[in-house]
């Protein structure tokens, strides 16, 4: 069977069923995927909102790539993933493309498997957030600068006024994607290539700038195109808002997403493993790898570190900023991973070490979820926080049969382990094959139990109201569920946007709470909060303690019309 073909049905069959199987997460699935569903609502595709009025945290590409699958799927959770899904396909395949043209076919392989096979890489061809896309955008053209730069074999012609302007445009296409961190990112990755380069080597400044002028061609047109439907002061503020959000990202931690400067370390460390484990592999090693490696290998140290950095400075901590790494992080896995598999060296013993005791904390996790479900009631003493307690006591079914999956995992991992001192090769498809199996156990299995705990009665409650007529608002802390799964139509009432300050001065339009719960309202109410703010919102002659689960407290207010 051809590769290509191979690839993509094993994709496939690994990313897109089941997509559904479990509600969006709070916050930015269901962030992206309201703003998709209001597009569709609204009619205008070229301003993201969301409750119907502006958003300028993100760019529009992936909404609108949501916006088809919902409009072939129909509004709801698997269309809002299915995005990522194809994403996942095609990234598989240009990794392999990749590694194949630069190293080797073998490498190529293991690039898309590890790719595959590492846990987190894996699960966010399974979400519906921004950034397996995003992601996809940059390596792509880091790929294309890297074609730049090498010299074509004797007796052909190169072509790179395409390989500039490919990179542009995907580079572009990253920017309205995400936002202008492709930029940041791309900027401080040429920088540290001339330093360590000493030079532009194969470069020519020419196509560089190339480069730059196609990079602002996609955020050209979508600007142009939303200043030409909705006005040039419209387009001037947008940018303004847009612009003055990223900076404020970098400069301070949003929404409470804070965090050592080790902690993408940390995550990229437990997140990617195996690959992660494989890059110690170089540690000891000397300078023998191949010249016509040597470029792109150059190019992946310097994304990985320069992502790794950036975004351990930047002041908002979250799981997903560096998940740019993975590409990087998976390709040097990869040729290591090759070189032993060929049997052209042995894993090193801290290589295997690490690999037992990662692997063996990651099977700790599977063992533990059961158990802590059958005696969360000698758990539950030992913690102070109301909302988690309320969680934990959610009717989740378990059974000690389930620690199996944990079990299993551990001893096929450290068997594949054990292998690797007699039969690399067969050792390297064991111990793929057990991560791809354990992270389809996780995502099929466990993660809707998991949900049972955390989100699942506060989507319920949404969910009832679905095309009913009244205001839903959560109290207390900030969610965008209550918009998704209640359908929420645009509000008619003026009285129900106020303009939120904050400590600089700066203007935020969103959901008037005060209005709600004091106001005269022209429909029923209904507000959802945490059971650690109940208290509060219970002393409220006006609202109507309606029921609580699993931690969420409802009341109702009834209409004063």
């Amino acid at each position: 069977m051809n590769r290509y073909l191979l690839i993509i049905v094993v994709a496939a069959l690994l990313f897109i069923p089941f997509l559904g199987g479990v509600h969006l997460f709070d916050w930015d699935e269901i962030n992206f995927a309201e703003c998709a569903r209001e597009m569709i609502v609204s009619g205008d595709y070229l301003r993201p909102q969301i409750d119907f009025m502006p958003f300028w945290e993100k760019p529009p590409f992936f909404i609108w790539l949501q916006v088809l699958a919902m409009k072939l799927f129909g509004v709801g959770d698997y269309a809002a993933r299915f995005p990522n899904a194809v994403v996942g396909i095609v990234t598989l395949c240009a990794v392999y493309y990749a590694g194949k043209r630069a190293v080797s076919e073998k490498v190529g392989l293991f690039w898309s498997a590890l790719f595959a096979a590492s846990w987190l890489p894996h699960l966010y061809f399974k979400s519906g957030i921004i950034d397996p896309t995003f992601n996809l955008f940059i390596f792509l053209a880091f790929f294309q600068v890297y074609l730049l730069g090498q010299v074509p074999p004797p007796g052909r012609t190169g072509r790179p006024w395409l390989h500039a302007m490919l990179a542009g445009l995907l580079l572009g296409m990253a920017a309205i994607t995400k936002g202008p961190v492709a930029i940041l990112v791309a900027l401080l990755s040429l920088g540290v290539y001339l330093v360590v380069s000493k030079g532009l080597r194969n470069y020519k400044i020419q196509h560089l700038l190339a480069i730059a002028v196609f990079a602002a061609v996609p955020f050209a047109i979508w600007m142009a195109a939303a200043a030409a439907i909705n006005g040039v002061e419209y387009g001037k503020w947008y940018l303004n808002e847009f612009f003055q959000y990223q900076v404020r990202l970098f400069s301070t931690e949003d929404s409470d997403h804070g965090g050592p400067f080790i902690y993408h370390f940390v995550v990229l460390l437990a997140g990617c493993f195996p690959a992660s484990i494989l890059l110690f592999q170089y540690i000891g090693k000397g300078n023998e790898q191949a010249e016509e490696n040597r470029e792109l290998k150059k190019w992946m140290w310097i994304m990985f570190w320069v992502v790794l950095i950036l975004f351990s400075i930047v002041k908002t901590k979250i799981v997903h900023y560096s998940s740019l790494c993975y590409f990087p992080l998976t390709f040097l896995a990869a040729e290591r991973l090759a070189a032993i598999a060929d049997g052209r060296e042995q894993m090193k013993s801290w290589v295997r070490a690490g690999l037992l005791f990662m692997g063996t904390i990651w099977a700790i996790i599977l063992i533990a979820l059961p158990v802590v479900g059958l005696n969360k009631e000698q758990i539950i003493p030992f913690i102070a926080d109301k909302f988690a307690v309320a969680n934990l006591r959610a009717n989740i079914s378990w059974s000690y049969a389930e620690c199996a999956w944990g079990l299993g995992y551990l001893v096929a991992l450290w068997l594949s382990v054990r292998m690797f001192r007699s039969n690399a090769a067969r050792a390297t498809l064991v111990l793929l094959a057990t991560q791809v199996v354990a992270i389809q156990v996780t995502i099929l299995h466990f993660t809707p139990k998991v949900e049972g705990y955390t989100q699942h009665a506060a989507i319920q409650y949404f969910e009832s109201f679905a095309g009913k007529d009244v205001y839903v608002q959560p109290l207390g802390y900030k969610s965008y569920a209550n918009l998704f799964y209640t359908r929420k139509g645009p509000y008619t009432n003026k009285e129900y946007v106020w303009m939120r300050t904050d400590d600089k001065g700066r203007q935020t339009p969103e959901a008037n709470s005060h209005w709600l719960i004091y106001g005269v309202t022209d429909k029923p109410a209904y507000f959802i909060c945490k059971v650690n703010d109940s208290a509060e919102y219970a002393s409220k002659p006006q609202l109507h303690l309606t029921g609580s689960r699993n931690g969420f407290v409802f009341f109702e207010k009834k209409s004063a019309r």
